[in-house]
């Protein structure tokens, strides 16, 4: 065990000098064996979703600033493990005193002095913390907490706490190939657990390996949070529609949108890497056909990919914060600058403005983000469409229960009917 919180102290602390999550576990994965990969993505993921309390934590128990800092992400790593794992706490201290002696030989000692002291005072030391900051009690950074205080102001507390949750994990099925009754038996004989959700999903007991569920291979379903499965109803897609999927990767809306209906579709990407894993995925789902395209190209600049046809709908799903999917991304949370979200909405805007002249007459263009800052949602439409006299906003409408105000979906995790992320949606017609 020692091995693997090392390893995750260490991929926190890529984290903290800047790398995303992925990138920084990316490093170590390659030559881990699957047990222990899983293993250190659990502590680094959890450890960043707690990390405001686990810091003021530590500090309560030092007397002095822990150095080096690699020594400060171990002992939070250990902390993490005390109170939200099943591991014995023995074998946690335990081990992370050999892990101590890899960082710093001389520190053991205070390792274990600070983890047993935790062990005798949880619960005043755990109350002493949260009570020491809004940034310890909720986890986020003072900015991200203001911000939600200020919009959501009957909802902000509940939006924090739910970004601390653990995400579900969420199929949508393609009908193309199955059904939800169908791929929920199929589940079920194998001994899988799970839930019918929307109108296409499957919301699982457990999350695993997907590659390693019952129709994975056959292309029965893919990997989709409830929220962003309400993409391609919204869009309003029937047979033989010209649509464009701008910022298309990883392509889960992509796909989607070819389940519903026979559609010309350009999948449109800045990223050839992330382009290829959308064509991988397509071919897994039998969407792939001459009438689908993915074309590598920056929406914002269509005269480098545009061939000068009209589309009948258009899917913004733009580059944004990520403020309501940190529970996906905990890393999101201590990334993030307040000066970001500024650049986001610039970014948003430069994109939306350069879209619409590729819609026909009469056609939609869904714009979504998955973030809760009015700033990259409810601003930038308005903004746009006191612009753009051609523009006229049409009313989002979402099934019961999902949790929203308007096209803002709320992150949601105690309705096993409604567990989903906190998407934002705006749909436009082009007069």
């Amino acid at each position: 065990m020692h091995a693997s919180q090392y390893l995750a102290a260490q991929v926190v602390q890529d984290v903290f000098h800047g790398k995303t999550l992925p990138n920084a576990l990316a490093r170590y994965h390659v030559s881990l064996p699957a047990t222990i990969r899983g293993f250190v993505q659990e502590l680094a993921y959890g450890t960043l979703r707690h990390w405001g309390l686990l810091s003021a934590q530590i500090d309560l128990l030092s007397n002095k600033p822990v150095s080096p800092p690699l020594l400060r992400y171990l002992l939070a790593i250990a902390l993490y493990q005390l109170q939200h794992t099943r591991q014995p706490s023995f074998a946690v201290v335990n081990q992370a005193v050999d892990a101590t002696k890899k960082i710093a030989p001389k520190s053991a000692s205070f390792s274990n002095a600070v983890l047993r002291r935790f062990l005798r005072e949880q619960e005043t030391l755990t109350a002493q913390a949260q009570a020491s900051s809004f940034a310890a009690r909720f986890s986020y950074r003072p900015w991200w907490i203001r911000r939600l205080q200020h919009e959501y102001p009957d909802r902000w507390q509940s939006l924090l706490d739910e970004g601390n949750q653990r995400p579900p994990l969420t199929l949508r099925v393609n009908q193309r190939v199955t059904t939800p009754a169908a791929l929920l038996r199929r589940l079920t004989d194998n001994g899988i657990a799970a839930k019918l959700v929307g109108q296409s999903g499957l919301l699982l007991e457990k999350a695993q390996d997907v590659a390693t569920l019952p129709g994975f291979i056959e292309g029965e379903f893919s990997v989709q949070d409830l929220a962003a499965q309400q993409a391609a109803f919204l869009l309003d897609v029937h047979n033989g529609m010209r649509v464009l999927d701008a910022c298309a990767a990883p392509g889960g809306k992509t796909a989607h949108l070819l389940e519903i209906a026979d559609l010309s579709l350009t999948a449109l990407d800045n990223d050839s890497a992330r382009l290829t894993r959308v064509q991988e995925n397509l071919a897994r789902l039998k969407l792939d056909a001459p009438n689908v395209a993915c074309v590598v190209g920056d929406a914002s600049s269509p005269n480098g990919w545009w061939d000068g046809l009209l589309f009948d709908r258009i899917l913004a799903d733009v580059p944004c914060s990520a403020s309501g999917v940190v529970r996906r991304h905990p890393d999101v949370k201590w990334l993030r600058r307040a000066a970001d979200i500024s650049h986001f909405a610039q970014t948003q805007s430069a994109i939306l403005s350069a879209l619409w002249s590729l819609l026909t007459p009469g056609g939609y263009l869904l714009y979504a983000t998955c973030s809760l800052f009015h700033a990259e949602n409810e601003r930038v439409i308005a903004s746009f469409c006191a612009q753009h006299p051609d523009a006229r906003r049409r009313p989002v409408h979402f099934p019961e229960p999902l949790p929203h105000t308007g096209g803002q979906l709320f992150p949601n995790s105690d309705d096993t009917q409604a567990n989903q992320d906190g998407l934002y949606y705006a749909m436009i017609e082009k007069r």
